[in-house]
Formats: C-alpha cells, sequence, structure tokens
C-alpha cells in the first residue's frame, strides 16, 4: 500500500483493518513460530495444518497466524485457538486431522491434547487459566502470541505505532521524556539506571546524536531479548523511533547478536515494512521528523553487551571497553552523544506513552517500576519466558508459575543476573525480585537469566563454570579482570579436582575483591559474584570439597564414587541394563554389585533406580 502522509492516515488505516477483521469472522489460530517451538518441529505441524484445512473445505473460514514466542517454550510447539483460547501444546503432524475435525469444524476439545498441569494433575484447556500464564502479568511479551511479527498490519490493527503518533503530534521532546522519567522506568540491560534521565542527559549534549538498541543477549539461559526481536520487532522499532524524537536524533542501529538468525530476519522485514509505511526515513507521518534504522550483526563477543565495548564495535573496531569517566550520552557512538538502552527497555516505550507514566508506575515496587521478563530455565518444571510486575517473590516465580522443582527433589538456589550474578540460597525465597532487593543479597537483575539448582547441584562446580565462561569472554585488556578471573578459575578448578588446600577460600575472597574493585568495566567489577555468594551461602561445600574431599552433591567426579547398598537392592537389574560400561553385575532379585575400576560416574544408575540402592561416597 501506499505511503502513510500523516496521523490521519495511520488513523484511518487501522480504523480499516479491524473493520475488515471484524467483518471477515474468521477463527484464528495462532502457532508458535518462535525459535524455540520452531526447534520442536513448527514447520510440519503448520504444513499439515494447512493441508487439513484445505482438505476439509474450510480453509476459508480459519486463519493461521504464525507468532513469535508463547513464552511457555518446553510445550511447543503450541497451538491457540481464538477467541477461545484453546490451549494445545506439544503438538506433531499427526495430532492435527483430529484437531481440526473436532475443535476447528465442531468446538469439541481433543481431550488428549489438553495441557496436562504437572502438580494439581488437571486437564486445562483455555491458556489463561494456565498457571504458568494466570499468575503472569504480560504487558510486554503479551501481544508475541497474537501478532505475526512479519505483518506490520497485525501489529497496526492491535494499536501499534498509536504511542509514536501520540508522541510525534501531541507531546514535545522535552514532555516525552519528562513523561518517561515519570514512569520510573528503569533500564533492563543490566545495571537499572534510570531510562528517562539518560535521555534528558544525552538530549543536553551537542552533536549529531544516535539511539542504539542492544540486543547483544549474551548471557548463559537468557533469550528474553531474541524473542521480543523475533515475534513483536515493532514494538522496539516503535520505542527507538519515540526516543529519538525525544533526544533529537536521527539516526539508529540495533546492534544483535549473529547467532539470533530469526530475530535479524523478522527485524530486516520490519524495518523494510516501515520504511514502505511511511514510519522510517523522511518525514515520518508527514511530522517533519526525520529517522531511520540500521542493524548491525556482533560476533558473539559477551563483552560486547558493555556499552562502550557494543559501540567500539560498531564503528568496526575490536569491542574493549574504555573507562567512564566521560559517558557515552556525552561522547559514544563515533565520539558523539549516544542513548544505549537494550531491547526490553525500548518494548516499554510505547507502553508508557500510550496508557501514561502514572499507570506504568503504579506496577512494580517503589523503586523499580512496571514488569520484567526472566527466562525461567534450569532444575525447574516449567521453563520458558516469564513476565511479572517487580518485586514479585523468587517463591512466586519459581514455584507458582515455575511449578517447582522437578521430581519432588529441593531446592537449592537460584542464579541471577547471568555469569556475573549471584547465586540466592533458600532462605532468600520470598525476596521481592527488583533491582535493589537482588543487591542486597549479593546478587544483580541483570538481563532477566534466572537459572534454577537442585539439591543435586554443587555450588563450587557452578561457580568454577561461570569463572570459566568469563575467563573466555573477558577482553584481557585490564590485569584484574584478565589475570584474576584465570587465578580464581586455577583455584576453583584445583578445589574440585580434589587439590584444595587450606587458605583457598580466603584467597578467593581477596581475589575477588581485587577484581570487583580495579576492574575496568562492569564484566569485570561484577565476575567474581558467583564466586563470592556462594563463599557466602554455600561456605560449608567449599569446605567439604577442601577438608574432606568430598562432594556432598556428587558432582567432581575426583570426590565422590557409587556404591550399591545391598540392603536396598532388589535385584531389579535396570542399573546393570542401564550401564554403558557393564560395571553393574548380579543375578535377578539379587543384590548386585558394582565394579569400581568400570566405573566411569555417568549417574545412569543413581538417576535410574527407584529404590534409593545407589549411594554417593
Amino acid at each position: 500500500m501506499a505511503a502513510l502522509e500523516s496521523r490521519e492516515d495511520l488513523g484511518q488505516h487501522r480504523d480499516s483493518l479491524r473493520t475488515e477483521r471484524e467483518a471477515s469472522k474468521k477463527r484464528l489460530i495462532s502457532l508458535c513460530a518462535g525459535s524455540g517451538c520452531g526447534a520442536y518441529g513448527t514447520a510440519k505441524v503448520y504444513q499439515a495444518l494447512a493441508d487439513e484445512l484445505e482438505k476439509q473445505g474450510i480453509k476459508d473460514q480459519v486463519e493461521v497466524k504464525l507468532t513469535g514466542c508463547h513464552g511457555f517454550c518446553e510445550k511447543g510447539p503450541i497451538m491457540v485457538i481464538h477467541p477461545e483460547g484453546i490451549f494445545y501444546p506439544q503438538l506433531r503432524e499427526d495430532h492435527i486431522p483430529e484437531i481440526v475435525e473436532k475443535t476447528i469444524r465442531s468446538d469439541e476439545l481433543v481431550a488428549a491434547r489438553v495441557y496436562k498441569d504437572p502438580i494439581s494433575k488437571k486437564k486445562i484447556a483455555q491458556e489463561h487459566d494456565i498457571p504458568f500464564y494466570k499468575l503472569q502479568e504480560r504487558i510486554i511479551f503479551g501481544n508475541n502470541g497474537m501478532i505475526d511479527p512479519t505483518d506490520i498490519d497485525d501489529y497496526i490493527a492491535v494499536g501499534g505505532y498509536g504511542a509514536l503518533e501520540k508522541a510525534l503530534f501531541e507531546m514535545a521532546p522535552e514532555a516525552i521524556i519528562e513523561e518517561v522519567k515519570k514512569s520510573g522506568l528503569r533500564g533492563r540491560g543490566g545495571g537499572g539506571f534510570p531510562t528517562g534521565i539518560k535521555w534528558a542527559t544525552c538530549r543536553r549534549h551537542e552533536g549529531a546524536r544516535y539511539v542504539i538498541c542492544n540486543a547483544d543477549e549474551g548471557d548463559p539461559g537468557a533469550y528474553m531479548d531474541r524473542s521480543l526481536l523475533e515475534g513483536n520487532p515493532h514494538s522496539v522499532i516503535e520505542g527507538m523511533i519515540i526516543g529519538a524524537y525525544a533526544i533529537g536524533s536521527h539516526e539508529g542501529y540495533v546492534y544483535v547478536r549473529h547467532e539470533y538468525p530469526l530475530a535479524v530476519t523478522n527485524l530486516s522485514i520490519a524495518l523494510k515494512k516501515a520504511r514502505e509505511m511511511g514510519l522510517l526515513g523522511k518525514n515520518v507521518l508527514g511530522s517533519g521528523f526525520d529517522f531511520d534504522i540500521h542493524i548491525s550483526r556482533g560476533g558473539g563477543a559477551f563483552v560486547c553487551g558493555e556499552s562502550t565495548a557494543l559501540m567500539a564495535s560498531l564503528e568496526g573496531k575490536p569491542g574493549r571497553p574504555r573507562a567512564k569517566y566521560v559517558h557515552t550520552v556525552a561522547k559514544g557512538f563515533r565520539q558523539n552523544p549516544s542513548n544505549l538502552n537494550n531491547v526490553e527497555t525500548w518494548a516499554n516505550v510505547p507502553v508508557i506513552i500510550n496508557r501514561g507514566a502514572d499507570w506504568y508506575a503504579s506496577i512494580g515496587t517503589e523503586r523499580s517500576k512496571g514488569t520484567k521478563i526472566f527466562s525461567l530455565v534450569g532444575k525447574v518444571v516449567n521453563t520458558g519466558l516469564v513476565e511479572v510486575p517487580m518485586g514479585t517473590s523468587l517463591r512466586t516465580i519459581i514455584h507458582d508459575i515455575g511449578g517447582g522443582i522437578p521430581k519432588k527433589k529441593k531446592f537449592k538456589a537460584v542464579q541471577t543476573g547471568g555469569p556475573s550474578g549471584g547465586c540466592i540460597p533458600e532462605q532468600f525465597l520470598d525476596l521481592g525480585v527488583d533491582f535493589d532487593e537482588l543487591t542486597k543479597v549479593g546478587s544483580i537483575m541483570g538481563s532477566g537469566g534466572m537459572i534454577v539448582m537442585d539439591q543435586d547441584t554443587c555450588m563450587v562446580d557452578v561457580a568454577r563454570y561461570f569463572m570459566d565462561f568469563l575467563k573466555e569472554e573477558s577482553c584481557g585488556q585490564c590485569n584484574p579482570c584478565r589475570e584474576g578471573i584465570k587465578q580464581m578459575l586455577d583455584i576453583l578448578t584445583g578445589i574440585c579436582d580434589g587439590k584444595g588446600k587450606e587458605g583457598d577460600i580466603e584467597l578467593l575472597e581477596e581475589l575477588g575483591s581485587m577484581i570487583q574493585k580495579f576492574s575496568l568495566c562492569g564484566l569485570g567489577t561484577s565476575a567474581p559474584n558467583p564466586v563470592l555468594t556462594t563463599i557466602l551461602y554455600f561456605r560449608d561445600e567449599y569446605e567439604s570439597h577442601i577438608h574432606d574431599k568430598k562432594c556432598p552433591a556428587g558432582v567432581c567426579k575426583p570426590l565422590f564414587h557409587y556404591e550399591i547398598d545391598e540392603e536396598a537392592c532388589t535385584g531389579c537389574q535396570v542399573c546393570a541394563r542401564k550401564c554403558p560400561q557393564e560395571a553393574v553385575t548380579g543375578e535377578k532379585k539379587k543384590p548386585h554389585t558394582l565394579d569400581q575400576e568400570k566405573c566411569i560416574k555417568c549417574g545412569i544408575c543413581y538417576e535410574g533406580c527407584k529404590f534409593d540402592a545407589i549411594l554417593i561416597r
């Protein structure tokens, strides 16, 4: 269609879309096509659905929409049938004929396909009644399951670019900044700096100002930004245009991880469509404001999530941080004033402009407003993306939304904030999750990664894992980070290998304190967090490794071995059949034995025994 040349054109187009869609009375099938569901086989399910609708002669009565991530990632591929909101998880091609025949044609549930709650064991048909969704407040992520990210009309039909229209024609740039300040929005990328203050400071500095979106999401287990870019790229684009207008910028960049091909594809399509419709480029919506956005793909360096390293990489230089005695809002990209926010922060902006700062500030806590999207992964029943108001307790997120720990095992800790975050023990499960409360217990919000650990997790090994990751990702520019992290890793590796010695714990604490105080950038200053928090809350595990040469969790292989309890062993032979080394032998219904010379400590026998006859010594 022709470009929209005024706010009236946008309003008329939106009204036309809504009228047309209401008149069509088609039934909507929303099929998740995000990276997670795609890996489970969405493409095959989609093709089977298209074929079956045509075969049964109802193709024209149904609209099938390939959407972004719905959040409940482990249940993919996910289908939601509207308007009822019928939720069918974990679909295969052979499930489709019955669903089309019964649910699409006859409004009858397919009982075998309905979601079964793992806690209550009840079958729940509608998406909004499922505990995973019911306890969330999805003001940023909610449209992911309703729109086709490659169709700009879908976004416009649900009110998209309405905030841009309001900002351009009803608000002065200073008024927009004041509204963002009043909302209390803080950056969702890690540090939690007040967004409105950053915008105001950038606007005050002279030069060719830039707005930049940080989509270089490098934390292990975190994929919130990826899913927003894949499923609702226009929300990020709209936020960036509003931000650019507010600070007086005419050029923007999205710095996105090279490993996010679907996000790059959908973002590229969205930018192209926005330009074609006059929402980007010269004279946006006839307002006289010029602004465009470019995509830059990162090379996978974790350190490029840091603002100055990101901007150096954006300029084609090595991604190395610089000291921040001069802030990027004054001299950033190309030595010009630059405003950097992450994907989720930009996606919050249209919501604030549309609904108002007072409404937004009513959500969350006194100093942390709005909602936050977390990627809930690890030893938890329901893994996926969770959006909750700031201040929601860890217990609510992990046990009520996440469904608790699998196999009735005991919760041990949750690591928040990515590899530079801290490990929070059970005693703080009722802690309200916001920027300040997490800091009080030695962790950080970070970008929103949340890794749950159970009783079988060794906290010394966890600290070793994150130090190994951070050693590889350090840019090597400053001594405290480059050498300090390596030394901490060497000590932790020695402890896990049974070579720990008296004084190692104190040396780790001393090194951690030094790295925090003297590193050049945020990667270094926060790198010791996993070690220092595990020492603080799980010191007994370190002492057991060092003094007793034992790993209580049975993870560090040099420090334990498996034995068979002859009194508990029933001779069921499950362990013998599963052992890849044939280390377990014995007659049926008689106690078995385990050959320590053959055992590789893989844990298969331990996991497979229903009688607790395999012991860790």
